[in-house]
């Protein structure tokens, strides 16, 4: 979830350690730790694009994480990217993602929201958690 504002200190040090798990990168470029502070950091500082295609990244190595999935579908969301965050989001309940209230607050998701197709992906985890 993209966070609600931050001060400027704040800013810049998520910005100094950015650039230290970017530098950790070029060590290891699958540092999944690394990758997961970063699609984060990216986000919070308004790095929507970087974001993204460090999901990207992450679901290629971590294909059957749902957490990971969830959080591609939201950085899809953020960048305009509707289908593919609602297929995304989909995957992400079809590997085990059951986090419904999650889903309901984040804002990250609020362009999808309205897709019909939203609901059935709702429906379709409180439904699986009523069995």
């Amino acid at each position: 979830m993209v966070s609600a504002e931050r001060s400027d200190l704040e800013m810049a040090g998520l910005r100094f350690q950015i650039g230290i798990f970017e530098e950790a990168l070029v060590q290891n470029d699958e540092d999944t730790e690394a990758l997961r502070f970063l699609s984060h950091g990216y986000a919070v500082t308004g790095r929507m694009e970087d974001g993204l295609a460090i999901d990207r990244r992450l679901v290629v190595l971590l294909p059957r994480d749902e957490r990971v999935r969830y959080n591609l579908a939201c950085s899809c969301a953020l960048t305009g990217r509707s289908e593919e965050a609602l297929t995304t989001l989909a995957r992400a309940v079809d590997l085990g993602f059951r986090d419904a209230k999650l889903i309901d607050g984040d804002t990250d998701l609020d362009a999808i929201r309205e897709d019909p197709r939203f609901d059935e992906i709702m429906g379709r985890i409180k439904t699986e958690d009523d069995a």
